[in-house]
């Protein structure tokens, strides 16, 4: 690998990043500062998309056209869907899905299928699961991690209703906002992604005091995975 590009969605997300790599330039592009150096020997690109899908997908094609990556890496925090995942714990996604692209009316879609596209659910790099689940085991020995498959939409889940329904329609582990449009973008231009979640709240009823309280440590549990997984690409 030649360059990886590092995505967070918020400042919480990329700050310790941006504070352990060797930073060689800063380029700001499409309302985005993308901060390029070295870290553990490798170079990259690290950025703050911001929140939601668009913002998701714009970044991750400005990485790979105008900066040539040649993998995307996702770090973040996610609303935990499956009930055996609580507060802290990892989930490394085998593939992703946009949970809110919703053209069932036809009558022969499912939910989060796309209209005129091969593939609606993107599959994570295996190669990649295989290295984060190895840096996981290292770094994180406070919480559980675990594969599975991340949602995303353009909504923040904060309800019990939402995640029964996310649990029952795409069997999720967890749910965000960005990383399907990642695996979307990655998928089109035919280049390998990971997104790797730490858990800030269990997407129920107390959802947004929960984020609030543990997002800057579920963040910081995904970063010091991703610099484990950059030592071994």
């Amino acid at each position: 690998m030649k360059i990886i590009g590092i995505i967070g969605a918020m400042d919480e997300e990329i700050e310790i990043l941006k504070e352990k790599m060797t930073l060689e330039k800063e380029i700001y592009f499409a309302g985005m500062t993308f901060y390029k150096g070295k870290l553990v020997g490798k170079d990259i690109v690290v950025v703050r998309s911001g929140i939601g899908k668009v913002n998701a997908a714009i970044c991750t094609q400005v990485l790979i056209s105008n900066f040539q990556v040649d993998a995307v890496i996702n770090t973040g925090v996610a609303g935990a869907i499956h009930d055996d995942l609580d507060v802290g714990d990892i989930v490394i996604a085998k593939d992703v899905i946009e949970h809110d692209f919703d053209v069932t009316c036809f009558g022969n879609y499912k939910l989060g299928q796309i209209p005129r596209m091969d593939e609606y659910i993107f599959k994570a790099d295996e190669k990649f699961v295989d290295i984060a689940m190895k840096a996981s085991e290292k770094e994180n020995k406070k919480y559980k991690t675990t594969t599975g498959r991340i949602v995303s939409g353009d909504v923040f889940v904060a309800s019990s209703e939402k995640k029964d329904l996310l649990w029952k329609e795409f069997k999720s582990s967890c749910a965000e906002m960005e990383g399907a449009a990642i695996g979307h973008a990655c998928y089109l231009n035919k280049t390998p992604f990971a997104i790797i979640r730490a858990m800030s709240d269990k997407a129920d009823g107390s959802a947004d005091v929960n984020f609030n309280e543990f997002v800057q440590e579920a963040a910081n549990n995904s970063v010091e995975i991703v610099v484990e997984m950059l030592v071994h690409i």
